[in-house]
């Protein structure tokens, strides 16, 4: 009787040993728990004190880089996309790369500007008039002035695109968008398709007869003068520090 009660009670006294043993270790893992938090809270609110800091206070070469770095992720990866997404096109923002929509003096003296052709030399006012394009028809058009390198062009969705708005689409060949002016659209089916020119041009290039839609970004809605300078060159010191050229 007592060697067998005996083993009842060293099971009692394992199982109580047991249980306030695991209630102890509960207890202090959840305190070391909430203290390892509390210490690693800390930390990432002294990093990110610190990151700050050394963002918009420190003044050092690091720290200037830094900033172009994050403005450049801020930009491409959030902002970009949420106004593309909101104007209803996937290049809410291009740089003018070229002069082909350049005006030299007024609008006058642009409008009867010689352009060289291969029957000699023409004004543009005949170029436009094989668009059925007149004077006064050009000058309701948007951007009748035209445009320069190094603008910066806020685009829109081109559904209902007309003569006369500036196209932004993809042509073989290019790695830039072309940004010229519909002087002829046409309609085929439900869908619709876009010959274009550029102001300066003195006439059309293969890849700007036919445009579909699939090849189209966007039209443009606003210019900026000269602040697409800076995308330009940004894009070309990218290229300079990777490429080498």
């Amino acid at each position: 009787m007592t060697s067998e009660h005996k083993p009842d009670q060293a099971v009692a006294g394992t199982h109580d040993k047991h249980g306030t043993a695991t209630h102890k270790k509960d207890g202090a893992g959840a305190h070391n728990t909430g203290t390892a938090s509390h210490g690693a809270m800390g930390d990432v609110k002294r990093y990110a004190k610190a990151f700050w800091h050394f963002l918009w206070h420190e003044d050092s070469v690091a720290s200037w880089v830094a900033n172009v770095i994050v403005a450049f992720v801020l930009i491409k990866f959030i902002v970009y996309p949420v106004l593309g997404l909101v104007l209803g096109t996937q290049y809410p923002i291009v740089a003018v790369v070229s002069e082909s929509m350049e005006h030299q003096g007024t609008f006058d003296d642009w409008w009867e500007s010689d352009c060289r052709v291969a029957d000699g030399m023409i004004p543009q006012s005949t170029l436009y008039g094989k668009y059925r394009i007149d004077r006064d028809t050009f000058r309701t058009f948007p951007m009748r002035n035209g445009f320069n390198k190094g603008d910066l062009m806020l685009l829109v969705s081109a559904d209902g695109a007309k003569t006369g708005d500036v196209l932004v689409f993809a042509a073989p060949g290019f790695n830039d968008p072309i940004i010229h002016r519909i002087v002829e659209r046409r309609e085929n089916g439900d869908k619709a398709s876009f010959d274009t020119k550029g102001d300066h041009n003195c006439g059309q290039s293969a890849f700007e007869r036919g445009i579909g839609e699939e090849r189209v970004f966007g039209k443009a809605a606003l210019r900026i003068p000269l602040l697409g300078w800076i995308k330009i060159g940004f894009v070309k010191l990218v290229g300079y520090v990777i490429g080498g050229r």
